[in-house]
């Protein structure tokens, strides 16, 4: 279980718990349900890299902890 640290930069700042095996897809709707906002207007980065809805956390080496900037669309 991880749980990952997604700052928008705008004051608001959310944890969300989930596992290595979700996808970007699954964790755009666990912070769209805390939020409020559509998970499909949610752009989640790391420095320069936008990360796409298929792919796994695993595959993009996101691990316990980890801050993930949080922009809308």
């Amino acid at each position: 279980m991880l749980e990952i640290t997604c700052n928008d930069r705008l004051g608001k700042k959310v944890r969300v718990k989930c596992n290595e095996d979700d996808t970007i897809g699954d964790l755009k709707k666990l912070i769209a349900a805390q939020t409020g906002t559509r998970a499909d207007k949610i752009v989640l980065k790391k420095w320069y890299t936008i990360f796409k809805d298929h792919v796994t956390l695993g595959d993009y080496e996101i691990h316990d902890g980890m801050n993930l900037e949080l922009y809308y669309q």
